[in-house]
């Protein structure tokens, strides 16, 4: 846990109090600060006072004594509407904050030289998250892991000296991080995300810029430039007088880092370099992995990773569980498990990745179906159509894909194993991405993943993927 001592002695009320919340109260309180904490739901309120929490209904009480009001990221600050505690605390006067903010101060008070990478993006950014990690570990470096990606930041050990911390960040956590200034700040690209949350995609694309605009000044912005937003972003920057090194998949740079036949390749000023090479590496397979892979290689190297490490370091790479988990193998059959792929554009990165896929779609519909997905249609050999979505995904795919209405995981992977097997092909791949939510059938998406490679590893003959 990291102590927040910069409000040692104050009250700060927090608000939302889910795992970052109430690791907040925890990491105040241990700090020397005093917690009032609210929330809309009994069972979080009992929650934090079976943990020695005050709570209290923050419409009840005053505010004229509270330093801050620490938000959890899942709370409106702007849009549709700034939540009833955020009116509260600015009619007070009171600061409006997140616990990412907490840890950047703290930081700042006991260790700001430690290393601190943050990452956001609309998409990749969990993947290029673990991949830091996991190339800081095997550099040797003691790394802290946390964010968005799932282990909420407080509850990681304090920054020091030989210490980094690799940091996801969404849109919303950024919002509430007025002084956020990592060491490396990367910002992957900007596409149409959580319009709901802040109004236009011109704000969304200013609050994920704020990250690598608040790079220190020794830092480096990794920005990735093959969208608009986010080449303009890059261009700001470094008239700005940061340090910014450009990343793209899409085409060569004179200055900056770039892939090329599946090798990441550094420019300075026209003289090129390879940094490492990615070909053959299953976890990184596909032009989005490319990119995650070549502005975590950047990363590592500005942070002094050596390139014989790094190669070591991205060969060795996992994968993000149910983000394109490789989870078994039978015969010329490989079974894919992508249930992060929750809506279309994620999918397409799947089924950009492969050819002769069964693929394994549905659930909870999101808005604009698989319609998008369309340019890829010619890959699928066949499509298993499971949940809530199944009828309206077989309206999309008509004739043109051949498809059956499995409506149940079990039954989708049985059938697409057998016609996979039966194929004959040189590379068949059972994949579930299923561009839909889980909700319909699954509490989430790793409850989901998580049955899908059960199921896979319990078919006769698959073995795991090494």
């Amino acid at each position: 846990m990291i102590p927040v001592t910069s409000f040692a002695g104050k009250t700060v009320a927090v608000f939302g109090l889910g795992g970052s919340g109430l690791a907040s109260c925890h990491a105040l309180r241990a700090g020397g600060a005093e917690v009032v904490a609210g929330d809309d739901g009994a069972d979080r309120l009992a929650e934090a006072e079976k943990a020695g929490f005050r709570t209290a209904d923050l419409r009840d009480v005053s505010w004229t004594n509270f330093a801050a009001l620490v938000l959890a990221p899942g709370v409106p600050l702007t849009h549709p509407a700034p939540h009833w505690s955020v009116r509260m605390a600015r009619e007070a006067g009171v600061e409006v904050i997140g616990d990412i903010e907490l840890f950047c101060r703290e930081r700042r008070r006991h260790a700001p030289d430690a290393p601190f990478v943050a990452i956001t993006g609309t998409n990749g950014k969990s993947t290029t998250t673990a991949l830091i990690a996991h190339l800081m570990r095997v550099a040797g470096y003691d790394t802290q892991m946390g964010g968005n990606i799932g282990t909420a930041i407080l509850s990681l050990e304090p920054p020091r000296r030989g210490r980094v911390h690799v940091v996801e960040m969404s849109s919303y956590q950024i919002d509430l991080t007025p002084s956020l200034d990592p060491t490396v700040g990367i910002l992957l690209n900007v596409s149409e995300d959580h319009i709901d949350r802040h109004g236009t995609l011109d704000n969304y694309a200013a609050v994920k810029e704020r990250l690598v605009a608040g790079v220190q000044s020794q830092g480096t912005a990794i920005v990735g430039v093959d969208d608009i937003f986010s080449r303009n972003a890059a261009d700001r920057l470094a008239r700005n007088g940061k340090r910014v090194v450009r990343v793209s998949v899409k085409n060569p740079l004179p200055d900056g880092v770039y892939v090329e036949h599946e090798t990441i390749v550094r420019a300075d000023g026209g003289a090129r370099s390879e940094i490492a090479r990615i070909g053959g590496i299953g976890s990184l397979r596909g032009r989005h992995n490319a990119q995650n892979a070549a502005c975590a290689s950047a990363c590592a190297v500005a942070l002094g990773v050596g390139l014989d490490v790094l190669q070591k370091g991205l060969r060795s790479f996992p994968g993000l569980a149910h983000r394109m988990e490789q989870v078994g193998r039978k015969g010329n059959v490989l079974f894919v498990n992508d249930s992060k792929g929750t809506n279309a554009d994620a999918s397409a990165h799947a089924l950009s990745s492969f050819a002769d896929i069964f693929w394994i779609a549905g659930g909870k519909p999101k808005q604009g179906g698989i319609t998008s997905l369309t340019d890829f249609f010619p890959r699928i050999r066949k499509a298993y159509l499971i949940g809530e979505a199944a009828k309206e995904f077989a309206e999309t795919l008509g004739d043109r894909v051949p498809h059956e209405m499995s409506e149940t995981l079990d039954v989708a992977v049985a059938s697409a194993a057998r016609d996979a097997e039966a194929s004959g092909l040189a590379d068949a791949i059972v994949l579930l991405s299923p561009a839909c939510a889980s909700y319909d059938q699954f509490r989430n998406f790793e409850i989901r993943g998580a049955k899908f490679r059960d199921l896979v590893q319990a078919l006769p003959g698959v073995k795991p993927v090494v």
